[in-house]
């Protein structure tokens, strides 16, 4: 798979592609699908499959810290699409000039002329350029005009629920992993590299692995039944923090705090994968450390518990599933860009 970031180092395709557009976040079921779909018309017609996403997304552009929490980070996404029938990534910076851009120049200087787009597959709401102007209709009459197909990517539903990155979002905010679970096709997870931090946790007798999680903000936040993978072959278990630490310091950025059962090994540095999977209670402030560690023996009571009943109802997820650990070396050949607008 290739990695195009931004448009200047994209050379014009002249044997045409098939292409999807869109958000793409947490590549849940029905993208997944979406993709499927669109790689049988691309062998089909013997093209590559190029998927358009943007960063930042469109509405954290407009809503800035309002924006909806991500349930992947950049890195995550383009990870999980190295593991689906996509050839090429192609990653454009949404600015104010993209912004400004009239739907009829980005079909025709994007879609036509870059990309030379043969088949289309965008959801039936899509909505681009400026002022929204540019919607499913108009792409429909260009298709005719300039000789490619156009087709929405339908509503994928699971037990009567249409799946969508916002209602796995509302979710996880819910602590309903389950159904997370059952929208995304896997448990749902963090991915991001070791720090180091204050090590407190370790005066209280529960060293944490901290992990850098940028994100302006998190889909899930308290305490949680967690799971390790990314450090070798094998899968950790634990109970994990997502939140501003109220009873230490009450910071504005949540901070993602492992605290791993039987472990005693430096992992500083390493980039690891978090799966949650089952919801143990909300963040609280008490009012002394004393506090907070007889609350965290019982976390870790209430954790061990969870994870015992998982295993054996064998609802655990396979390690690696989606983390950087279990991806094929070279699988990503990474095209030259900006690299500021794709770094996190």
């Amino acid at each position: 798979m290739r990695l195009i970031r931004g448009l200047p180092h994209l050379k014009p395709l002249k044997s045409g592609c098939v292409l999807t557009i869109g958000n793409f976040d947490g590549l849940h079921l029905g993208h997944r699908a979406v993709i499927s779909k669109l790689a049988e018309r691309g062998e089909a017609l013997g093209l590559p499959v190029v998927v358009l996403i943007f960063e930042p997304q469109p509405l954290e552009y407009f809503l800035g810290e309002n924006a909806p929490s991500r349930l992947m980070r950049l890195r995550e996404k383009v990870l999980g699409f190295s593991k689906l029938p996509v050839d090429e990534v192609l990653i454009l910076r949404f600015n104010q000039n993209f912004a400004d851009c009239d739907a009829e120049r980005f079909i025709e200087d994007i879609l036509v002329k870059k990309l030379n787009v043969r088949h289309l597959v965008v959801g039936d709401d899509f909505h681009f350029g400026k002022a929204r102007r540019g919607n499913f209709a108009m792409l429909k009459d260009k298709g005719k005009l300039f000789g490619f197909d156009v087709e929405d990517t339908g509503s994928y539903q699971i037990d009567g629920l249409r799946v969508s990155s916002t209602l796995i979002r509302d979710a996880l905010g819910d602590g309903d992993l389950a159904l997370a679970e059952k929208l995304l096709g896997c448990c749902y997870s963090v991915c991001g590299r070791v720090a180091h931090g204050d090590k407190r946790g370790r005066t209280i007798g529960y060293p944490t692995a901290n992990i850098q999680m940028f994100r302006k903000n998190t889909p899930v936040n308290g305490v949680f039944a967690v799971t390790m993978t990314g450090i070798d072959d094998r899968e950790f278990e634990g109970v994990a923090n997502v939140g501003t630490r109220p009873t230490v310091d009450g910071g504005e950025k949540a901070i993602l705090e492992v605290y791993l059962f039987d472990f005693d090994r430096e992992i500083y540095g390493r980039y690891v994968e978090v799966h949650f999977k089952q919801k143990i209670r909300d963040e609280m402030r008490f009012q002394s450390l004393d506090d907070l560690k007889t609350q965290i023996v019982k976390d870790v009571a209430k954790a061990e518990a969870a994870l015992s009943s998982l295993r054996a109802c064998n609802r655990h997820t396979i390690p690696g599933d989606r983390c950087a650990g279990s991806l094929p070396a070279g699988n990503i050949h990474t095209i030259p860009g900006d690299k500021d607008f794709c770094r996190d």
